[in-house]
């Protein structure tokens, strides 16, 4: 890491990254891999949300949950997996995956690639213009275009100028409702969800999005008793109806409580470390010990000084399909800022090809932007894919039914019982999935598909190369799956589609 008081006065770079997240991180490295000079400004940890408070955090905390599960489907070693998990194991392993919060390991990896990291927080202070405030509240205001000053802890000032693009990588940030007693009940969101010390007795998860069905499962596993309050109709809203429905009877089982059509109304904890008591507005009350709001999530922006460019302060950032925000010609916004797919992978993919088009453009070689092209994000809009880590996992790739009805194309929906396949059946006793494909019925390729179900999460990438490949239904007939596997469950959707 670079120490601010050792910065050379004068220092310049070609990009300046805002967020060292996944995000982050990937624009940088393609940045140097293209032999571009790289500043990369980070306020918490360098490896951002995901590595701490989300993706990998969580992931450790369920893939005992989901192991277990499995494990119990199994005859021959059920009977040994019937007893309650090792929580202090479970949270040890968690700490383990986030390096107990310690981000030595990537500030050295993000130096290892030749990117300068520089603590504080960035604010753009006017065109190419940005103010790094440090992590002791001394400011760092940019004075010029694309320039960037650093003003030590010492008061000694240092610029960084960016000769060719900002790019803004500084994600998003839960959402909490502003309810009578919010304060006073201090609401768990996902990274308190996620770095919790130990499981409480009694959990409400309000939401029913990804957050809220993967907190659920984990600490239902874990000890907690969970009830799950939700404002729709079901789980997993933006994922085929069938995929709430599965997961819902599975938490349910588990011993969850699912409650749908309600909404918290106030919170009440009178005593800091007792309960915390909550309004429905159907009169009721639940009375729990912690409270998980995952309601959503906000930009990052607030504070990014987006008004002296002439934004929205606290907007999403609108860009085109290289990453580069409407309006101007030095501006990127990547990841979940955007608000194109919030989703790390999908962050990742954007920094990639916005990493690719800052270097183009730095060297004025073309830009290719057309769909699929070498400078445009198009799986954005046609080829997103998302794993739910719930018992059963939920996995998307594309468009549902609906979104591809809404969008206007001229589809056919196939679906197929995954129990019915070989493969499921040696996975697990009792195996439950569902499976579908929605087929454009014009050019005959896939537009979207679902699986749900045990052990599918592997499934998925098959499922993304057909639909960001756009493979022929008449190809993918050639693709054979090999017996006896789950992926086998391709061939019955075929022979479904072919009328078999």
């Amino acid at each position: 890491m670079t120490d601010a008081g050792k910065i050379s006065e004068g220092s310049s770079y070609d990009v300046v990254v805002i967020g060292a997240g996944p995000v982050g991180e990937n624009v940088a490295d393609r940045a140097r891999a293209a032999g571009l000079t790289t500043a990369v400004v980070e306020s918490e940890l360098v490896g951002g949300e995901c590595s701490y408070w989300a993706c990998m955090p969580s992931k450790a905390l369920l893939r005992p949950v989901v192991a277990r599960a499995d494990a119990r489907r199994v005859p021959g070693l059920s009977a040994a997996v019937q007893g309650p998990l090792d929580v202090g194991a479970v949270l040890a392993k968690r700490d383990e995956e986030t390096s107990h919060w310690k981000d030595d390991g990537q500030v050295a990896w993000l130096e290892s690639v030749g990117a300068d990291v520089h603590r504080g927080t960035g604010r753009l202070t006017g065109p190419r213009e940005v103010t790094v405030t440090a992590p002791d509240g001394t400011e760092h205001r940019l004075t010029g275009p694309r320039e960037v000053t650093v003003t030590a802890p010492d008061g000694t000032e240092h610029r960084l100028t960016a000769r060719h693009a900002v790019a803004v990588c500084t994600g998003t940030r839960a959402i909490v409702p502003a309810l009578p007693g919010i304060a006073e009940a201090r609401p768990w969101t996902s990274r308190e969800a996620t770095s919790a010390k130990e499981a409480p007795g009694r959990l409400v998860v309000v939401g029913g999005g990804v957050v809220g069905v993967e907190m659920a499962t984990a600490w239902q596993a874990l000890g907690s008793e969970v009830t799950l309050l939700i404002r729709g109709g079901g789980l997993l809203p933006k994922m085929e109806p069938f995929a709430g429905e599965l997961v819902a009877d599975a938490l349910r089982e588990a011993g969850a409580t699912i409650r749908t059509g309600v909404s918290v109304t106030a919170l009440h904890r009178p005593a800091p470390d007792g309960p915390v008591t909550v309004e429905l507005d159907d009169g009721d009350r639940v009375e729990a010990d912690e409270i998980l709001f995952a309601t959503g999530r906000a930009p990052r922006t607030d504070e990014l000084g987006l008004e002296t460019i002439g934004l929205e302060p606290g907007s999403w950032l609108t860009v085109d399909d290289s990453c580069l925000v409407e309006g101007t010609d030095w501006l990127y916004a990547v990841g979940d800022v955007n608000h194109r797919a919030l989703l790390t992978h999908q962050g990742k993919y954007q920094a990639r090809i916005a990493g690719a088009a800052i270097a183009a453009r730095a060297a004025k070689a073309p830009v290719d932007t057309a769909p699929w092209g070498a400078h445009a994000a198009t799986a954005d809009h046609a080829a997103v894919p998302q794993v739910v880590f719930t018992d059963p996992e939920a996995a998307s790739v594309g468009l549902t039914l609906a979104e591809a009805e809404r969008a206007g194309h001229r589809v056919r929906a196939v679906d197929h019982d995954l129990a019915a396949v070989a493969g499921s059946g040696l996975y697990a006793d009792g195996y439950r999935g569902r499976a579908r494909m929605i087929v454009d019925l014009d050019r005959e390729i896939l537009l979207g598909v679902t699986f749900v179900g045990p052990g599918i999460g592997e499934l998925l990438h098959s499922a993304t190369v057909a639909v960001a490949g756009e493979v022929p239904i008449a190809r993918l007939w050639h693709a054979v799956p090999a017996y006896p596997t789950i992926s086998e469950v391709w061939l019955r959707l075929l022979e479904s589609f072919r009328g078999q």
